[in-house]
């Protein structure tokens, strides 16, 4: 882990100050929202546009890049952001704040291809893995430290507003004064969804389910919470639960799919993540009650990501693991996409417990189809299967094609030490 700190010191630290900036704006925009008058339905809107411009991003940006290079891509995004940060306050009004959520989606994730495919570059086979720990960790960190900023106090409304779009500018300074060579730049055409159906129904079913779960919290936690008159500390405290939830139980869940039948692992944590929604449904009048709720529902809903990508490459050559991913994660951005606007209607419906009427109907139909699916393929046996490597929701397809090198380099070293014995 010293090696990649030594290398990537710079990076981690650029994606850092990314994350505490994109963390700080999402639950910025939920808690300023409802107190300009927008209705859920229309915060659902906004919150669903930034997951349309991750998406659209996901596709469009490896052209760009192979077109002007990582540092011209990198740097022209980074600026977009912060002027959409800074016009945020300066134009309250829903048509507008969609169209920023849509830009500053499709910056980030511009951002974070770049930063990804650098971050592979710097890795070694032998450090790959200990790379993405980090990169994971700085993600989920920075989320989790945004949300202590919504405290600063802000009598002029426009400071907060502020804050994100210094720390997204000053964020590319570690990264493009101390990166040298740029790496080269390949991506894998997506494999159709009829054959990734065909590998992994429940892989394609678990990631379109889990992609409204994450928009869920990413999206939406902040609208719910002011929805229900909740202080900006307790907003605060609640978003963070979810990704200390996260950040807790990844590799715990981590261990154990590498050691069981791992769809009795997805059918367990998307069970346990759905009883926790419907706790919070009938009892979240109490703020601790929430509270440990979104640690579970984070906690158990997060490393799903990771383990649905992890079962699907089980039924998958090496050759095809990158292909697949691609339309993994383009499943989970339809997903996200939905998430926000399906929880917006539900709060309209049901009032504020719409929002964990949604996560638990989600996570309980993803738990019953896994369940099904246990009775239509044979489990593989655990030393036929590849390792889990732990991703945060927030990864674009490079961290995952990066993920999936990873496991096929593990795999073959154990063969090769399998077949010298």
């Amino acid at each position: 882990m010293l090696d990649v700190l030594k290398n990537s010191w710079a990076l981690l630290l650029g994606m850092l100050l990314l994350m505490l900036g994109n963390g700080l704006q999402g639950s910025l925009l939920g808690v300023r929202g409802p107190e300009a008058g927008f209705s859920a339905g229309m915060m659902s809107i906004v919150m669903s546009g930034y997951f349309a411009g991750f998406l659209i991003a996901s596709r469009i940006t490896p052209g760009m890049i192979r077109r002007v290079g990582h540092v011209r891509v990198f740097a022209a995004l980074g600026s977009l952001v912060s002027a959409v940060l800074i016009l945020f306050p300066a134009v309250v009004d829903p048509i507008a704040w969609t169209a920023g959520r849509v830009i500053i989606g499709f910056c980030f994730c511009g951002v974070y291809v770049t930063a990804e495919s650098w971050l592979n570059d710097s890795a070694t086979n032998e450090t790959r893995g200990q790379a993405l720990s980090a990169y994971m960790i700085v993600q989920m960190a920075g989320v989790i430290a945004a949300q202590g900023l919504l405290l600063v106090p802000d009598s002029s409304g426009f400071l907060l507003f502020v804050i994100p779009s210094v720390l997204v500018s000053v964020a590319f300074a570690p990264i493009l004064l101390s990166i040298s060579p740029t790496p080269a730049f390949e991506t894998t055409k997506p494999m159709t969804l009829r054959e990734l159906y065909h590998f992994s129904p429940l892989g394609v079913i678990g990631m379109f389910l889990l992609g409204g779960v994450f928009a869920a919290q990413f999206g939406m936690a902040a609208v719910y919470a002011a929805e229900i008159g909740l202080s900006l500390a307790q907003i605060s405290g609640f978003i963070a639960s979810f990704y200390v939830g996260a950040l807790v139980l990844q590799y715990p869940l981590g261990w154990l799919s590498d050691r069981m039948d791992r769809r009795t692992l997805v059918c367990a944590g998307a069970a346990m993540g759905a009883a926790a929604a419907a706790v919070a449904m009938v009892f979240g009048e109490g703020f601790s009650v929430l509270l440990g709720a979104a640690f579970v529902i984070g906690g158990s809903a997060n490393p799903l990501y990771s383990l649905l990508i992890a079962h699907t490459n089980d039924h998958l050559d090496a050759s095809d693991m990158a292909s697949a991913s691609a339309g993994l994660l383009f499943v989970n951005g339809l997903g996200a996409i939905a998430g926000p606007l399906v929880i917006g209607w539900m709060m309209a419906m049901f009032g504020p417990p719409g929002f964990f009427v949604l996560i638990l109907v989600l996570l309980s139909v993803m738990s019953v189809y896994a369940l099904f699916r246990m009775t239509q393929r044979a489990p593989i046996s655990v030393e036929d299967t590849g390792i889990y490597t732990a991703l945060s929701p927030a990864a674009t397809p490079i961290a995952v094609e990066v993920a999936q090198e990873y496991a096929i380099e593990v795999a073959e070293d154990l063969e090769d030490e399998a077949s010298g014995d």
